[in-house]
């Protein structure tokens, strides 16, 4: 059960995640195929975390 009195904490991580998953879940159904491994890193951004 929730605490009562909005207590809610959020972990900034695992939203920005369940993002990342809803994005490849997105892509996927999009896709008439398996997504490439280079599909998969550009959904996710990948390169764009190398270049930082």
């Amino acid at each position: 059960m929730a605490p009562v009195g909005g207590t809610a904490v959020q972990d900034h991580v695992a939203l920005a995640e369940i993002e990342l998953c809803g994005e490849l879940i997105i892509a996927a159904s999009a896709a008439e195929d398996r997504l490439s491994l280079e599909s998969i890193d550009q959904v996710l951004r990948v390169a764009e975390e190398r270049k930082d």
